[in-house]
């Protein structure tokens, strides 16, 4: 008997305008209660009260309180990267532009640090069930690096670069976070990886 075709898996329809102003509410209000209390401040029960929607329509959008403060990351980032785009960098070299730029974020982390505190931990709880939440706040970090890079079609070895930059700017964030790190040591750590960001050598420099 021939096996039996697996079903396709269907693309998430995309969000009404309707959908899409509650998912909004939705993240503003985790944004809220995490300013005020941090982590254990977001309580779905009090999420949905606060952005007026009912509890199982928030489990819908948001299964647990740890999809909810990754994206409400994602969405914090996202604001960020148009602050950005309206005001961009203006270091001489992309290294230097993506220090300031990552500077930047962290100093609008740092004037909520509570609300920093919650985000970041949530991503550290974050299971594979969060993979794609946890995916968009990559993809937005990279997109900021690669805005203050110029780069819109970087090569591996610059993606890989990014990625470091990435990480160590997560790290710096966490370590502030807990009380290890003084802003001057996170710049000094931030300034390091973005060097690994430099033009590639010219064929006469290379033996």
């Amino acid at each position: 008997m021939p096996a039996q075709a697996s079903t396709p898996r269907l693309a998430t329809p995309p969000l009404t305008e309707r959908q899409e102003a509650r998912r909004r509410r939705i993240l503003h209000a985790s944004a809220r209660l995490a300013c005020r209390g941090g982590f254990d401040a977001v309580q779905m029960r009090e999420v949905a009260e606060a952005s007026q929607v009912a509890l199982g329509t928030l489990y819908r959008y948001f299964p647990s309180k740890v999809h909810l403060l990754v994206a409400t990351m994602q969405d914090q980032l996202e604001h960020l990267h148009g602050a950005l785009r309206r005001k961009p960098p203006d270091g001489g070299s992309a290294a230097e532009r993506v220090a300031e730029t990552l500077m930047r974020a962290f100093r609008a982390l740092q004037r909520e640090p509570q609300l920093a505190d919650a985000m970041v931990r949530a991503l550290t709880f974050a299971d594979r069930s969060v993979s794609p939440e946890v995916d968009q706040v990559s993809r937005q970090t990279t997109a900021i690096i690669l805005d203050a890079m110029g780069q819109d079609d970087p090569t591996s070895e610059q993606l890989s670069a990014v990625r470091v930059i990435e990480h160590t700017w997560l790290s710096a964030l966490i370590t502030w976070l807990s009380g290890r790190a003084s802003i001057a040591q996170v710049r000094t750590d931030i300034e390091t990886a973005c060097r690994l960001i430099a033009p590639p050598a010219s064929p006469e420099g290379r033996q």
